[in-house]
């Protein structure tokens, strides 16, 4: 069966992720300590014992989600030899599970790919002051519904498509004022349900340019390896190998629409039948569902989930 690997974003983090693979698993406690010495920082501590508000913070969520998907993997290949070279056609991630999906795919080492977070998280709080940005999510609106009413609710101000996550579900981002006008005007469409999303900046649109441009700066100055197996870009939806080109694409992913749901059509139009999520949670597993109902989809995150998952290698 032709696999790809995919790797959460933001929203899926929780207090007490990755403690059971860290006692279970010397690999992964050790992963998580390379992840606190390249942030001198005790993040593994914040993960396993909170306190929420803290995780939650973008600076930190983000080096998070991505040291729980990378000590999942590091696991998976101690415990069952998994190999994404041979294992995987292809990997992708959502948002920052971008960045783990390249760190796996050994484009980038682990302490590089948490001091990359660590600062995206600071750029993206600091590029928008708190209270002037909003996301909300347009339950049962499909892309072209959404961005009728994101254009229409604009007036002026940045409102656009942040997340196009799955059919019926689709995130917009911009101007606090321009987002509350787009969830009455989505009310007045006859959409199911908008809802203002709990986040603390309006990532993935244009307000987001100074963070932008603090990823090109640090992006430059990093090595990008070829990775192991092609990478599913969010902004493009196409598969990517070239340094240059991830180098580029990640730049743009900062102010740019994630395309999730074309990024999961494009993997099953080139063969894939099955999508292993990686790391905190299970959103992406319930996203594939509704994507595409013919895909298989197993989220792997605890001791009990890697032990399933490998006997189905």
């Amino acid at each position: 069966m032709t696999r790809a690997f995919v790797f959460p974003g933001q929203g899926s983090q929780a207090v007490g992720m990755g403690r059971e693979l860290a006692e279970a698993f010397e690999v992964a406690r050790l992963t998580f300590e390379e992840v606190d010495d390249a942030l001198n920082q005790r993040l593994s501590r914040l993960m396993a014992e909170g306190p929420e508000a803290d995780l939650t913070l973008t600076e930190n969520a983000q080096p998070a989600l991505m040291a729980v998907s990378v000590a999942v993997m590091r696991v998976l290949a101690s415990e069952g030899g998994v190999d994404l070279s041979k294992h995987a056609a292809f990997v992708a991630g959502h948002s920052l599970g971008e960045y783990s999906a390249l760190c796996a795919a050994g484009a980038f080492t682990l302490a590089d790919t948490a001091r990359l977070l660590k600062l995206r998280g600071q750029a993206m709080q600091k590029a928008v002051p708190v209270g002037k940005g909003a996301m909300a999510a347009l339950l049962g609106a499909d892309l072209e519904q959404a961005q009728a009413i994101a254009a229409d609710a604009a007036q002026g101000e940045v409102c656009s498509i942040a997340n196009d996550n799955s059919v019926g579900q689709v995130v917009i981002s911009g101007s606090a004022e321009a987002i509350d006008r787009a969830i009455v005007l989505a009310a007045e469409r006859g959409l199911k349900r908008s809802v203002r999303l709990p986040v603390s900046a309006p990532f993935h649109c244009s307000l987001m340019q100074p963070a932008a441009d603090a990823m090109a700066e640090a992006l430059a100055n990093v090595t990008i390896s070829a990775p192991v197996v092609p990478v599913i870009a969010n902004v493009t939806a196409s598969a990517v190998s070239d340094p240059n080109a991830i180098r580029r694409l990640l730049v743009e992913q900062v102010t740019g629409m994630v395309r999730w749901r074309e990024c999961v059509l494009s993997m099953k139009e080139q063969g894939v039948e099955r999508l292993v999520e990686v790391g905190s949670g299970k959103v992406l597993a319930g996203l594939t569902k509704r994507i595409d109902k013919d895909l298989a989809a197993v989220s792997v995150g605890t001791p009990a989930d890697v032990e399933s998952f490998l006997k189905t290698l």
